[in-house]
């Protein structure tokens, strides 16, 4: 970061779904160990972030950098059996999460992880605001949504949401990205929300961790967030505890 900043490192254990794996085809369906790298930096370009793994690309200048670091991070996950994500907005920042398999020194019980992926997640009947910039993570998330027994309605950013709840549309609960372009981001959306509508539920999401977000954005304690990439099961037991109180 060349005016200086912040780098957040973060450990976690976590549970990728058969879902994730299917949309992540390298990957098998377990339990891994997240390592998250975030920095206050300059974020990426959507064009750059395309080519971030690519070997010897580069957007520093002649000897100032090898463009090896990220695919050898790339190459090392995928060697163990890994995987990694990168998050990143424009001005923002990066987040890296690195997801290595998650190692026992005593076996796991047979059948255990199957009964774990046969419950059924937590339904609701409530109507969501789901607020997402990105058109395909929104789909995906409305999508899954629906399958849970919610009512949707969607908004492509702040401004749209507010809109939205300043007619007469229901809406129980408003889930939305931190991250935002348009001048408003989540934690602002939010407090505009519960000006207009004092006892809406809230749930942001964000592939930032609540640490970094705390540091960088100044996302409060006591806001409930949701880390992409979550697994629907996490997302449905998080929504029926908010909207549970």
């Amino acid at each position: 970061m060349a005016g200086g900043g912040r780098i957040t490192i973060e450990t976690r254990n976590v549970t990728l779904d058969r879902e994730y794996a299917a949309d992540n085809p390298e990957l098998t369906a377990g339990p891994y160990v997240m390592i998250a790298v975030s920095d206050s930096g300059s974020g990426m370009t959507p064009a750059v972030l395309e080519r971030a793994f690519d070997p010897f690309f580069t957007t520093k200048e002649v000897g100032k950098g090898s463009g090896l670091g990220l695919s050898q991070v790339y190459g090392f996950a995928k060697t163990a059996g890994g995987h990694v994500k990168i998050y990143s907005e424009l001005g923002i920042g990066t987040t890296v999460k690195l997801y290595l398999p998650k190692s026992s020194d005593r076996p796991i019980m047979p059948g255990i992880g199957a009964e774990t992926a046969s419950l059924r997640p937590a339904s609701g009947h409530e109507t969501i605001l789901v607020v997402e910039d990105d058109e395909d993570v929104l789909a995906v998330s409305a999508e899954s949504l629906r399958e849970l027994g919610y009512q949707v309605v969607t908004a492509g950013n702040a401004a749209e949401a507010l809109e939205i709840l300043r007619g007469d549309q229901a809406v129980e609960l408003l889930l939305s990205d931190v991250i935002m372009p348009g001048g408003m981001n989540g934690v602002q959306l939010t407090v505009e929300a519960r000006r207009i509508r004092p006892e809406l539920k809230v749930l942001l999401t964000s592939g930032y961790t609540a640490a970094a977000l705390s540091l960088e954005h100044g996302l409060p304690d006591n806001m409930n967030v949701v880390e992409k990439p979550y697994r629907r099961e996490d997302l449905a037991r998080k929504l029926r505890l908010v909207i549970g109180g």
